[in-house]
């Protein structure tokens, strides 16, 4: 049976609630798409969720890796194209605010994503789902993990699957946080089996 690493995070920010953490909780044991999920809960913490995740492929030894990270303000299932190179961004949960610090300085400029983006936006599509790629995955914790698992893909495991999907609010998150957009727990829940489930036909 193959191995789906699939990460979520914890709160952050003024977010009182993080979707992806729900998401990983209850999809974590399923088998989806020919894929045993393996659910693991990230820190937003520059300094430590890169190291964390890298721990977790080495402990797993994952065919695939998907990342989960809440874009609030965004209203669709976002699939991210690049990584770059850089830690930029707020203050994270320990209080750490890097400017334009390099995350790898071996590393190449940019990464592209590994996963079926564009299989994995087309079939949320069908299934009557927003959906769109994005091309910026920012510079903050997000964009730093989907780095992390893109540079050690590249050097080390270059037949994983590997990279980012940024999912809207929850209804819950949006009644707490105020006007923003949100989707109801259930359309994010199968929305992400969806682009789980592209991995098996891509």
């Amino acid at each position: 049976m193959r191995k789906l690493l699939l990460t979520g995070f914890e709160p952050f920010l003024d977010f009182t609630v993080n979707p992806t953490m729900k998401i990983v909780e209850e999809l974590d044991g399923e088998l989806i798409g020919g894929y045993e999920i393996i659910g693991k809960i990230m820190p937003v913490d520059f300094s430590a969720s890169g190291e964390m995740l890298l721990d977790f492929i080495a402990e797993e030894n994952p065919d695939a890796v998907i990342s989960l990270g809440l874009a609030a303000g965004r209203y669709k299932i976002t699939p991210e194209r690049i990584a770059i190179n850089v830690k930029d961004g707020a203050a994270d949960n320990e209080g750490n605010k890097p400017v334009d610090e390099p995350i790898r300085e071996e590393g190449e400029p940019a990464y592209l994503s590994a996963l079926p983006i564009r299989k994995m936006v087309d079939s949320l599509l069908a299934n009557g789902l927003p959906a769109t790629i994005s091309n910026t995955a920012g510079a903050y914790l997000c964009n730093n993990v989907m780095y992390e698992g893109l540079h050690y893909a590249k050097t080390t495991k270059p037949e994983m699957k590997t990279g980012f999907i940024h999912i809207p609010a929850s209804h819950e998150l949006a009644i707490q946080h105020g006007r923003i957009p949100s989707w109801s727990h259930e359309d994010l829940l199968r929305g992400v089996r969806i682009c789980i489930e592209a991995l098996e036909e891509a």
